[in-house]
């Protein structure tokens, strides 16, 4: 990833990447437009004409049509039947489409989110936050609450602590611009004695120590080798990944996206989750051009009704819920 950013004058990020570059650097980079059915056309930006269908996309749209149905007493329960009507398995990943078996053989929540689960504690729950964040402005006790109904349908412990944590975080963000505020204030709803705790704070101390963000990047890698068979889905580097770029960004939506895509990983999830926050921040208004219009203003999605939705009616829709 970085070696084709650094050789297409893309790094750090500052546009979405393209395909249509140097026979040279497509075949260095095995670039291709084409890859297998599902995948066809490979989303590269010149490939698309709006947002492309993604689980980190296709939860928020879930949960709205989720909240819009059951309302915000929403039980676990009333989530995996919102999965099961909703939610193609084969869309889903790891933790949840384990979930989504265990619904099917009558293992319902809590215990759909360990049993026969090894997926328990990785990223699944944690890119589910955003929602519970958006419908909770200003409120991160009630996001957090909401993401733990949310992530024990799935998850356990530190998987759903990833969760809350950012749901958290997207909340603080309606009424803060302070990445440390944010992060206090997420800290805030997830046990003090847990790993994931222990992981934030990391972060947090590499930060006040004023290395570079490739540095402490680097960092998580040593204790998170994906090579040395450490999942790199897993919550812990993913959820560092997301606080490095946050707080090394310093308030700038691009830079804080582009070092979230850039340090690997889950770069997707990071991505959307780090954009997420900052969107929160900054508004619709502040955000590049460059980064809205070539959506043309519609994303995709797999949930019945919303296969092609204008994203100012989904933001619309979730205003509603913010405020009922």
């Amino acid at each position: 990833m970085t070696g084709m950013l650094k050789d297409t004058d893309n790094y750090p990020i500052n546009r979405y990447l393209s395909s249509n570059v140097d026979s040279k650097i497509r075949e260095k980079y095995s670039i291709e437009d084409e890859r297998d059915w599902y995948y066809n056309p490979v989303k590269w930006i010149n490939n698309v004409t709006c947002g492309p269908e993604d689980d980190d996309t296709n939860y928020p749209i879930l949960y709205l049509k989720t909240i819009e149905y059951y309302g915000k007493k929403f039980t676990s329960e009333e989530v995996s039947y919102s999965w099961l009507l909703n939610l193609p398995s084969f869309h889903t990943y790891t933790a949840e489409r384990v979930a989504i078996r265990n619904f099917l053989n009558n293992i319902p929540p809590p215990l759909s989110g360990s049993y026969n689960n090894p997926g328990r504690e990785w990223i699944g729950a944690q890119i589910r936050a955003d929602f519970f964040g958006y419908i909770a402005p200003g409120d991160p006790e009630k996001a957090a609450e909401y993401a733990w109904r949310d992530g024990r349908v799935s998850h356990v412990k530190n998987g759903i602590y990833g969760e809350m944590f950012f749901a958290a975080l997207i909340a603080r963000a309606a009424v803060s611009s302070d990445i440390q505020d944010l992060i206090r204030y997420g800290l805030g709803e997830i046990p003090k004695r847990s790993r994931m705790t222990e992981a934030v704070e990391k972060v947090l101390d590499w930060h006040r120590k004023g290395i570079g963000w490739e540095e402490a990047v680097d960092n998580i890698y040593k204790l998170y080798d994906e090579s040395s068979l450490h999942q790199k889905i897993h919550t812990f580097p993913n959820a560092m990944i997301c606080l490095v770029a946050l707080l090394w960004g310093q308030g700038d939506f691009e830079k804080a996206i582009g070092i979230s895509v850039a340090a690997g990983l889950d770069n997707d999830c990071n991505g959307a989750t780090v954009g997420s926050i900052m969107g929160m921040i900054l508004g619709a208004k502040q955000l590049p051009s460059k980064w809205i219009s070539p959506l043309n203003g519609k994303v995709l999605s797999i949930i019945n009704g919303f296969e092609v939705s204008d994203i100012s009616d989904l933001a619309k829709r979730t205003v509603v819920q913010a405020f009922k």
